[in-house]
């Protein structure tokens, strides 16, 4: 009769059968309109830890539970979705990723996360590996490749050689190791006698070096020695532009083709820095914005066969003589532009293009046609005019601030002065050429240093000519910016303690 009697082995597997059974499934989402309902409905917790909430401004109105984790509250507490925990001890920041893994080990954050729902995830500016560990701890999804596939793109050096085995070449360039005037002629050669060199890390502006001469080549000699490797590129007179890209499991989607701004003395104080973008129907003719598309199409596609899942963003560069189409650098994470692509009439027509990053790390199966969604974001009827600006601290000195204006709509009057309409989570509600939207870094009690972040300006249109300089409404709105800080000399111990938030401050923050 015992042998009648199911055994404790079957009855385990029957009740382990049950466990999994009760599990709740995952329905496939079928298209756009399933995945808009989704990341609507979202329970599961999505942090974006970063110094500012700027690069994913108003997703949070797409995905539930949905909230910023940031040091600098741009919004004076009126953000519902931002939680800028009070600041304690720490050590000077010298990237972002110091702030981030500073955010991570606050005990206000780690309640937060600890109070939430799980699973929960995260996404990041910058991140490194003290962060992937931290993140672990915290029970926190990392919703970006592992740092160390991240930086392997990151890199100038490797970047190019991944753009070659996609086909898509960099301007004239070599890659060597230079240790001497010598050696850099000698590895130029065929390259002319006016050279961009970069390092393999590093923000644009900061590690970005044209050689004309021996002269200009001492001025740069250590950073350039210190190198392992540095791309040496012929140095063409070119336009800057961005593009945003996601790679997916069904493909890589493509958003629009912009301009950027780079360099402006007005802006920032570093000659290659980026400084702000336009996006316009016919920033570029057909052929143009149909061969950065297939370049950023087809590097996607390579950075799938590694293994890389998610947002990416290209710099390529057009010579103007030739208007012919070069890899300038890739970034694989959110950038600067982010806004702007995620804001765009398109993304609201559709998602935005960050869903579906996020899309590739909840866990969830959905069909996608990628071919149908790229054909529609390159029709030019569906990119609407926007321009921002990035306004950065450009004279060499460090001073207080006293006053700074609040983050939100602004208006200009035929005076050049700015007027504060309302408070404003982001760009929607601008409507006439005379508004904008002005997100403040920079606050009262912050330093002016040269190179900080003072904030970001969007409008609607065009702030660049035909001959891409700036226009007269963007110099007016530049100097009502800065017209509205005030700011005080320091002596004794502020000033060394300015001093030296301004030495390691010179990071990239957005």
């Amino acid at each position: 009769m015992s042998k009648k009697k199911p055994t404790p082995k079957k009855a385990t597997k029957k009740k382990t059968a049950t466990t999994k059974a009760a599990k709740p499934r995952r329905k496939k989402l079928r298209g756009l309109s399933d995945i808009r309902r989704y990341f609507h409905r979202n329970e599961e917790p999505v942090y974006f830890v970063s110094a500012t909430n700027f690069n994913l401004l108003g997703l949070d109105e797409w995905v539930g539970n949905f909230k910023f984790v940031n040091y600098i509250d741009c919004f004076d507490g009126h953000h519902p979705h931002v939680f800028c925990p009070p600041e304690i001890p720490h050590e000077p920041f010298e990237s972002i990723e110091d702030i981030n893994n500073y955010l991570l080990r606050h005990p206000d954050v780690q309640n937060l996360i600890h109070a939430g729902n799980h699973p929960a995830r995260a996404v990041f500016l910058m991140f490194d590996q003290d962060t992937e560990k931290l993140a672990k701890e915290l029970d926190l999804q990392v919703c970006f490749p592992p740092a160390k596939l991240r930086d392997a793109v990151d890199d100038k050096i490797n970047a190019t050689r991944i753009g070659n085995r996609a086909g898509v070449k960099s301007v004239p360039n070599a890659l060597a190791k230079v240790s001497s005037w010598a050696e850099l002629k000698q590895a130029a050669k065929g390259l002319g006698r006016d050279w961009v060199i970069q390092t393999a890390f590093g923000d644009s502006g900061h590690t970005t070096f044209f050689i004309k001469n021996e002269r200009d080549y001492k001025k740069h000699a250590q950073e350039i020695n210190e190198a392992p490797e540095v791309k040496i590129m012929k140095r063409i007179d070119c336009r800057q532009t961005a593009i945003e890209a996601c790679v997916t499991r069904h493909g890589t989607i493509v958003g629009p083709l912009m301009t950027e701004l780079v360099g402006f003395k007005e802006l920032t104080p570093y000659k290659g820095g980026w400084c702000g973008n336009e996006v316009f129907d016919d920033a570029f003719d057909k052929t143009v914005r149909t061969q950065a598309r297939k370049m950023t199409f087809k590097f996607g596609e390579e950075l799938r066969k590694m293994g890389y899942r998610g947002y990416f963003e290209l710099d390529l560069l057009q010579d103007k003589k030739t208007d012919e189409l070069y890899l300038g650098e890739v970034n694989p994470r959110i950038t600067g532009v982010s806004s702007m692509t995620n804001l765009a009439a398109f993304a609201h027509a559709d998602a935005p293009l960050f869903l579906f990053h996020l899309l590739e790390y909840m866990g969830v199966p959905y069909d996608l046609d990628v071919d149908d969604l790229n054909k529609r974001w390159a029709d030019p009827d569906n990119i609407d005019s926007w321009s921002q600006l990035v306004i950065k601290h450009t004279d060499d000195d460090v001073r207080m601030i006293s006053a700074a204006p609040r983050t939100g709509i602004y208006e200009i009057d035929s005076e050049g002065r700015m007027h504060f309409m309302r408070v404003q989570t982001h760009r929607r509600t601008v409507q006439s050429g005379n508004r904008a939207f002005f997100l403040r870094i920079a606050k009262e009690g912050d330093y002016f240093y040269e190179g900080a972040d003072i904030g970001i300006l969007v409008v609607r249109g065009r702030l660049m000519d035909d001959r891409f300089k700036l226009t007269r409404r963007a110099k007016a709105w530049i100097t009502a910016v800065r017209s509205n800080y005030q700011s005080r000399p320091l002596v004794g111990r502020d000033a060394n303690a300015a001093e030296q938030k301004a030495e390691v401050g010179g990071f990239k923050l957005l």
